[in-house]
């Protein structure tokens, strides 16, 4: 199976390496603090888990995912990573990152920011829209009826496709959105950003989380565009 390694170990990270884990994927975690910090979640993950530096999970993997604030997003080592595919989680908080000019005046996007500092690397945005909790809730096998959708973006189509199949093993279908510039289009405070996975009328933090099929998630991918045309 596939080698997955993490760049950060958080909610996102440790949910994505749970996944991976359960879809019989090993994993590299790593996190700013140093491998020895991450041995209570290795040891909840088992013998496909182990922990290591930033550089030593960006060289293991066959996929990497970065999912550190974006602050940080220029600590990503870069030598490592060269070829390799990149799934980038970040959002855009301007109270936790700092103002970051281009992302303000919206010439770039988060992932195109990655990209840039990775250049030859393969990013692909995912994950970046859905609420941890219903990230390592709803997910299902192929062909269940109520499997969900998870939008991805990226630049490079076999990169696009390599993540569409790890999804697919960790229990989701991907969406594809199109390249890097179109992944505002589920970024932080659209449509698309994690309200569709919560089932309405409930609330933060304890909201259930509920399927979202690629009508329904078109449908607010939709309506960011109109949005921004008004």
């Amino acid at each position: 199976m596939t080698t997955i390694g993490l760049i950060g170990s958080g909610n996102i990270g440790s949910t994505v390496a749970r996944l991976a884990v359960d879809a019989g994927h090993d994993v590299v975690l790593s996190n700013s603090r140093g491998p020895e910090t991450l041995t209570d979640l290795v040891d909840q993950l088992g013998p496909r888990a182990r922990a290591a530096t930033a550089a030593e999970a960006a060289a293991a993997g066959d996929i990497v995912v970065v999912t550190v604030p974006l602050k940080a997003y220029r600590e990503v080592p870069v030598e490592p990573l060269r070829g390799t595919v990149v799934i980038d989680t970040n959002n855009y908080y301007p109270e936790r990152d700092g103002h970051i000019a281009e992302l303000d005046d919206e010439s770039t996007t988060t992932s195109e920011l990655l990209q840039a500092h990775l250049p030859e690397s393969r990013v692909v945005k995912a994950f970046n829209n859905v609420y941890v909790s219903h990230l390592g809730s709803l997910q299902r096998p192929a062909g269940h009826p109520e499997r969900s959708v998870l939008a991805i973006a990226g630049d490079d189509a076999a990169a696009k496709q390599t993540v569409t199949e790890f999804l697919d093993s960790i229990g989701y279908d991907a969406y594809d959105v199109g390249p890097l510039a179109e992944g505002w289009r589920f970024q932080r405070d659209t449509a698309a950003y994690v309200r569709p996975y919560a089932v309405p009328g409930t609330e933060y933090p304890s909201w259930p989380g509920r399927q979202v099929t690629a009508e329904v998630l078109e449908e607010q991918l939709d309506a960011a565009v109109r949005y921004r045309d008004v």
